[in-house]
């Protein structure tokens, strides 16, 4: 029996089915016409001598229409549009040949009407009961019943391929959303049940045991409000992706995935000029200096993307250096890549690399950036930080490179640690060289980028991971936030609208509190926060500040043509008070004295000298929120 079922199934099977209701249907229009009793045997003899004809002419239109290439699983619109075309030209060659057989003797003209309308009834009806019976899961098994959050196309095509997925472990069970026209229809005949502010009272109504969140284009500030909603129920809750991250470009069970901090804490989609961009990098030799660090990596992948001339990616670490060559060399198999293992440090290292490759745009993501630990460490902090990109800047000036991007950070603005001022510094000097050659000097700032190696987020799942306590430094300290391809991705429209002197600041949107990071993800990771995974506040490190800033009180900001990337009009610097005190800087990071280095940093960045204050709690410093203006504090 199971393979009879199966037989008919296939294509041949199919094909038997549509040839054994052509009688069905020229029958039954004979039987119609004559009222559904029986009619004379004059025309029942007719009716049987022209059935071949019949057959033949509606059979050669079956096959010829392409109702064969369709699934009966997913009969759809344009499968019924092709019985409809098939029906209606197969029955006018029907009549005509009769015609010409018969003069329509013995055949009543009804009967080719009639015969159409059966024949779109017999083809198309058993095709769609089929894909019904599968749709409503009449052959599954029982699985968790899922709120599906969101009745637009995505929750209609989500519930719809839950329906159809004999595997899919999850059942629908109805609707949630918004849209007060929506509430209280039906989608596949599943409920819309009530708001998204209703989620807890639906759930217990509609007995659900799992949460779907279908709004790929909802805003960060929207999903925060449903997932928040989601947890006060305490069941589990998934999500599709958002819209530009949808591999499959459509939304289906296998898109859903946990909900990620990236979901909570990520921004609109960057709206970027790639013909610019792509004008300026395209058949450009590039080089990338920390090539195999978080940032350094992901601009190798987008700018080989780009198609570039060559890529030098320049890197110390063998480890990172070995696994981006790898991961380029497999993606990207046309690319002409040079690794390069060696140290910014390293004059002959980078000469070589210069003069070998010659790149005409040089991104500078080489640096430490750890700042309790290099607080202890300023030699290393400047000779790294500083003197590195000296040696990087002083080699692209010397080989005509057309463009520096120095990547700075937010720690450089009134730094009160060792790490940002020394980027400080790497921005003093590249606006110091900014003129006295052909090279465009350019800075890009930004704040901290999520899931980068050393960054507070994969702190936190490793400490979730081993059962808590998650450390936080103090209950108020907050921090700007981006993901690493969309500050990749605005270095790039950086580089190409630069004119040389500028410093760039991202907007970083507005900061989050580190504690609300803690306490998401323990959520997320399905514990309670204060009862499986505790929250301790340990203090403020040495060098950290309770609140970054983009901008210096000095510095006046202005818009460029991209809304994501502002303008700060660079602090005056007397150049012969900076060279001074670099060669000054020099000598003392010769002789290894960390005291004496120190106090010769708090003379190129006075901010130093105020040591760890806090991020301006006093009450007197200014903080400087450039999307809002300059406020003071209360």
């Amino acid at each position: 029996m199971r393979r009879l079922f199966s037989l008919a199934r296939t294509r041949l099977g199919i094909f038997v089915h549509d040839l054994a209701m052509i009688p069905v249907a020229w029958f039954g229009a004979y039987w119609l016409r004559f009222n559904l009793e029986s009619f004379p045997e004059t025309f029942w003899r007719q009716a049987l001598l022209l059935l071949p004809v019949v057959m033949l002419v509606q059979g050669g239109m079956f096959w010829y229409f392409g109702l064969y290439r369709g699934v009966w699983r997913f009969a759809s619109i344009p499968d019924l549009l092709r019985i409809l075309k098939a029906s209606v030209l197969g029955v006018l060659i029907v009549a005509v040949a009769i015609f010409l057989l018969t003069r329509l003797e013995g055949v009543p003209r009804s009967v080719f009407a009639l015969d159409g309308i059966l024949l779109v009834l017999l083809l198309g009806g058993p095709r769609l009961a089929y894909r019904w019976t599968k749709d409503r899961h009449l052959f599954k098994g029982d699985g968790k019943r899922a709120l599906i959050v969101g009745a637009g196309n995505s929750g209609e095509m989500l519930v719809r391929d839950m329906l159809r997925d004999t595997a899919s472990p999850y059942r629908p069970a109805g609707f949630v959303d918004d849209n007060p026209r929506k509430i209280g229809t039906e989608i596949h005949g599943l409920p819309v049940a009530g708001a998204c502010d209703e989620i807890s009272e639906v759930v217990q109504r509609l007995g659900v045991d799992l949460i779907v969140i279908a709004l790929p284009t909802a805003t960060t500030k929207q999903l925060r409000h449903i997932i928040e909603l989601c947890e006060a129920t305490g069941l589990p809750f998934r999500t599709l992706p958002r819209l530009q991250d949808l591999v499959s470009g459509q939304a289906s069970v296998k898109e859903l995935r946990d909900v990620s901090i990236e979901d909570l804490l990520g921004r609109e989609p960057v709206q970027l000029d790639w013909n610019s961009i792509t004008r300026g990098l395209k058949g450009k030799a590039v080089m990338v200096t920390g090539g195999g660090g978080s940032i350094g990596a992901e601009l190798c992948r987008q700018i080989a993307l780009l198609k570039p001339s060559r890529l030098v990616v320049f890197e110390r670490s063998e480890h990172n250096l070995f696994l981006i060559d790898l991961e380029l060399r497999r993606d990207f198999p046309e690319l002409k890549l040079v690794s390069e293992l060696g140290d910014v440090c390293d004059t002959v290292a980078v000469e070589r690399a210069f003069s070998s490759h010659r790149p005409d745009i040089v991104f500078h993501t080489a640096a430490y950036k750890h700042v309790p630990l290099l607080e202890s460490q300023t030699r290393a902090a400047v000779v790294n930080n500083v003197f590195g990109t000296r040696n990087v800047a002083r080699r692209a000036a010397q080989y005509g490179c057309a463009t520096f991007v120095l990547i700075s950070t937010d720690k450089a603005v009134n730094p009160t640690n060792v790490m940002g001022a020394t980027k400080r510094v790497a921005e003093i000097l590249c606006q110091h060289v900014q003129g006295s050659t052909k090279t465009r000097f350019v800075t890009v700032r930004f704040g901290n980028v999520l899931g980068s190696s050393g960054s507070v987020i994969p702190l936190f799942r490793e400490q979730i991971a081993r059962g808590g306590p998650v450390t936080v430094t103090h209950p108020a300290i907050t921090r700007y936030f981006m993901t690493i391809p969309e500050a990749c991705q605005l270095i790039l429209q950086a580089s190409v609208i630069a004119q040389g002197g500028e410093i760039f600041v991202l907007d970083m949107g507005e900061p989050i509190k580190i504690s609300y990071l803690a306490e998401q993800l323990v959520r997320l990771s399905g514990k309670r926060v204060g009862e499986d995974i505790e929250i301790v506040y340990t203090g403020l490190r040495p060098g950290e500040k309770l609140h970054e800033e983009l901008f210096h009180g000095e510095e006046r900001f202005a818009d460029t043509v991209h809304p994501k990337i502002l303008l700060a009009h660079a602090r005056p610097v007397d150049a012969s008070i900076f060279q001074e005190t670099i060669t000054m800087l020099e000598r003392t990071c010769d002789r290894h004295d960390e005291s004496e280095i120190h106090d010769v940093m708090t003379r190129l960045v006075p901010e130093l000298r105020a040591g760890n204050t806090g991020g301006a709690q006093t009450g007197n410093e200014t903080q400087v929120y450039p999307w809002k203006g300059t406020t003071r504090g209360a």
